[in-house]
């Protein structure tokens, strides 16, 4: 009996809060003198962590303790200074989406420094600059993860927050953290070159307009309209511009042409202005279509010459609606993308120190991150924000 008692509270054990061990600990505190003992050195050896979380989709993001795992003989430890925020993460504390696992901690654009690594780690050693995206674990067994495409991981990949670990019960926790336990697969060598802050958003807006981009072969002789001009709209511009694309914003925003030319677009095109849309239809080979609004995706295929790609990255709340003849009528495709597998990650932040390219970030104070939810909602941002993790 006492057994299975102490067995379902270390199954447990994974994903309880600090009161919750102290609880278990009282408990559990009758039995054998060694199952003691690795109860407690289990406790101790748990990371202990400060993060800003929600405890529920109508929550505001606010500070909350919780534990990490030790280093294990392949993982990682970095010490976070500087974290990403990405719409989706507004979407996912917000429940948009379904699923949400709470409490949460958000963050995919991680950086830092390495400070602990596992017995059996090759590639880092303490002291090391690195980064963690979208991704913390897969399979690894699968077709598509032996071709480093582990965002297609067959089995379900394992998120960086809002998943659950590969044992399919402990749940993950972001980069809105002051540290961070990756497996040393999962994780980025950072160039030093680069503005730290500024390569955050390279590990999901950088990443999610870079693959698309390459695995289409987008490049000199090609015109490329980029969709939107936000997190990231304004990477797919700078990539485009960088492979040799002659790159069009397509925009709702007239105030932002500007913008658009200082990153090195070529021409811009204000897309509730019909004379301005009728002059580019038929004129592009691709549209990278970063837009998580609803839009009319018929409108914006009729802009492509004949085997032209839209190539959609953002997610609307709403499912697409095209017209068969959308697409048939000038043998067209519509596709989709999602961030990039592990070595592409590592090959587009390795492309970014040698060409000099970074986000366009401004940068905030973890105490203001629900006022900047706030302005993101509303669009008010240029063009990614960044969390300052000195001041958690």
């Amino acid at each position: 009996m006492l057994d299975s008692f102490y067995n379902f509270f270390m199954d447990y054990l994974e994903h309880v809060t600090s009161l919750n061990f102290i609880l278990f600990f009282t408990k559990c505190i009758t039995t054998s003198s060694n199952k003691r003992i690795n109860f407690i050195k289990k406790i101790i050896i748990m990371i202990q962590t400060k993060g800003y979380a929600v405890q529920d989709a109508k929550t505001d993001l606010a500070p909350w303790d919780f534990e990490r795992r030790e280093v294990g003989p392949h993982d990682v430890q970095f010490d976070i200074q500087f974290c990403g925020v990405c719409h989706s993460d507004l979407h996912q504390i917000k429940d948009d989406w379904g699923g949400s696992i709470f409490p949460m901690v958000p963050g995919h654009e991680i950086v830092g420094k390495v400070i602990k690594v596992g017995s059996h780690v090759k590639k880092f050693k303490v002291g090391d600059l690195a980064g963690t995206g979208c991704l913390v674990d897969s399979c690894r067994t699968c077709e598509n993860c032996q071709e480093g495409l582990e965002q297609f991981c067959i089995n379900g990949s394992t998120a960086t927050y809002n998943s659950l670990e590969q044992d399919h019960k402990t749940p993950t926790y972001g980069g809105y953290s002051n540290t961070i336990v990756v497996h040393e697969d999962f994780v980025l060598h950072v160039s030093d070159k680069l503005d730290l802050a500024a390569v955050a958003p390279l590990l999901c807006a950088g990443i999610t307009t870079y693959s698309p981009l390459r695995h289409w072969k987008v490049g000199k002789g090609h015109k490329l309209a980029v969709l939107g001009l936000g997190g990231l709209g304004h990477m797919a511009v700078k990539f485009g511009v960088a492979f040799g694309a002659e790159v069009t914003v397509l925009s709702t925003s007239p105030e932002k042409e500007a913008d658009a030319l200082k990153l090195g677009a070529h021409k811009f095109v204000v897309t509730k202005d019909a004379e301005q849309l009728k002059s580019v239809t038929g004129y592009f080979d691709f549209i990278l279509d970063t837009v998580s609004a609803p839009h009319d995706l018929n409108l914006y295929l009729s802009l492509l010459r004949r085997d032209g790609v839209h190539i959609c990255v953002g997610v609307p709340p709403t499912p697409y609606e095209v017209h068969a003849f959308s697409l048939i009528g000038g043998r067209k495709s519509l596709v989709g993308s999602l961030i990039g597998g592990l070595p592409e990650t590592q090959e587009m932040l390795d492309y970014c120190a040698e060409h000099g390219i970074v986000s366009e970030i401004e940068m905030i104070d973890i105490k203001n991150i629900n006022d900047a939810y706030d302005r993101m909602t509303k669009g008010d941002v240029r063009y990614r924000f960044v969390i300052d993790m000195a001041t958690l």
